[in-house]
């Protein structure tokens, strides 16, 4: 990983951390985003008392090792010159009754004036949210840590645009992309069974684990595309229903995985009972599974399009994500646009256009006359370039 590129988080961090103590300071995102080095970049450049753990490198982190990290914290303040002391603990959802403790702890020296700023970092977005729900209201704040995007990629490591699209945004294995098996062998080994395993199946009941693996698996191989549940079934080998298939598309989602966007109406009712369009949070997960090259795919154009689109959409949904926007897609019959990005009560539809029909335009016509949106635009040919398109943010869509 390119452990000098600073990514835009790291002066969020900064400066939440060079306030007075007020607020403890959650990060989350999935694995392998650079969390823990973007804290590492903020410690080194602080000029703090600090003290960094992590419950990953301890057999028996339990509530009582946290505690005794927070003694240590105090002891070690108390000794020094300085009037502040922070202390990170990553990994944070692998201890046990761990937003207990933490309550406890901070009440303890917010009582006694005691000036002990708090992050907590946390791969496991399920179970650090539930944390945050059951003990912590109140106490905290959350920096949600995404997916590396285009713009940061090709800063960080050079990647070109069509690399990008292929091979996604996930720092650690950019090195390996030359060789495409050992790529892929990766990506699978060491970022998506270690997300399915550790932070989906150890957190969640889970009755089904082998239907979860074969969803995320299809879903990422139809990434892109409107599927419904029962259609889904067909292809399953593990028995199910629509209701556990949704409730794991759920926990994929929350874990960046994979989600199932909604069909943007103005009846709610309508959205939530809408067919998932199924969209990846980085197209390396689709690539993983792609049996054919790099070279093979940019050489096919309906395929190579589906990957753009791909690339659209993981773009657009981790920034939605962090900055609270909501990301649908539009259909009626055979009308379609791909995206729906919400603000307040703006919309705007996006038509992604590459290797595909380009000239047909009905489905963004339509949801014109339906619906009077903000804006709409056209991303690939006749329109906003990929390229230029990847190099905005949501907010600049507003």
């Amino acid at each position: 990983m390119n452990r000098t590129y600073k990514r835009n988080q790291y002066k969020l961090i900064l400066s939440r951390l060079k306030e007075p103590r007020k607020f403890i300071q959650i990060l989350f995102g999935a694995r392998q985003v650079g969390k823990t080095t973007l804290i590492t970049q903020v410690l080194e450049d602080i000029n703090k008392e600090y003290i960094f753990v992590s419950a990953d490198n301890e057999i028996n982190a339990s509530s009582v090792w946290l505690t005794q990290q927070w003694e240590t914290a105090r002891i070690k303040l108390k000794s020094s010159s300085k009037k502040e002391l922070i202390l990170v603990i990553d990994e944070i959802q692998k201890i046990k009754n761990w937003s207990e403790v933490v309550k406890s702890q901070w009440d303890y020296d917010t009582r006694n004036k005691i000036n002990i700023k708090v992050v907590l970092i946390g791969s496991s977005s399920i179970l650090v949210q539930k944390g945050l729900s059951e003990s912590l209201a109140g106490r905290y704040e959350i920096i949600r840590i995404p997916h590396w995007s285009y713009k940061e990629i090709k800063s960080a490591f050079g990647l070109s645009l069509d690399e990008y699209v292929f091979f996604g945004g996930y720092p650690g294995s950019i090195d390996l992309i030359k060789d495409e098996k050992r790529w892929k062998q990766y990506v699978k080994d060491s970022l998506i069974e270690p997300a399915i395993t550790k932070d989906v199946l150890l957190m969640s009941n889970i009755t089904k684990p082998a239907l979860l693996r074969q969803l995320f698996q299809l879903g990422s191989i139809y990434s892109g595309q409107i599927l419904s549940y029962t259609k889904i079934l067909g292809q399953l080998q593990d028995a199910g229903n629509t209701t556990t298939l949704a409730n794991y598309l759920n926990l994929l989602n929350v874990a960046g995985l994979l989600c199932g966007l909604q069909k943007y109406s103005k009846n709610q009712i309508q959205t939530k009972s809408s067919i998932p369009k199924f969209q990846v949070y980085n197209s390396a997960l689709v690539s993983a599974f792609e049996t054919e090259t790099f070279k093979e795919v940019k050489s096919d154009l309906n395929k190579w399009g589906r990957y753009c689109e791909i690339a659209v959409g993981t773009h657009m949904l981790n920034d939605c994500i962090c900055n609270g926007y909501k990301l649908n897609y539009f259909r009626e019959g055979n009308y379609e646009v791909d995206f729906v990005v919400t603000k307040d009560n703006k919309s705007v539809g996006i038509e992604v256009k590459s290797g595909r029909n380009t000239t047909n335009l009905s489905g963004m016509e339509l949801f014109n006359k339906k619906f009077k949106p903000y804006k709409t635009l056209l991303v690939g040919q006749k329109g906003i370039t990929f390229e230029e398109f990847l190099s905005l943010t949501v907010a600049d869509l507003f």
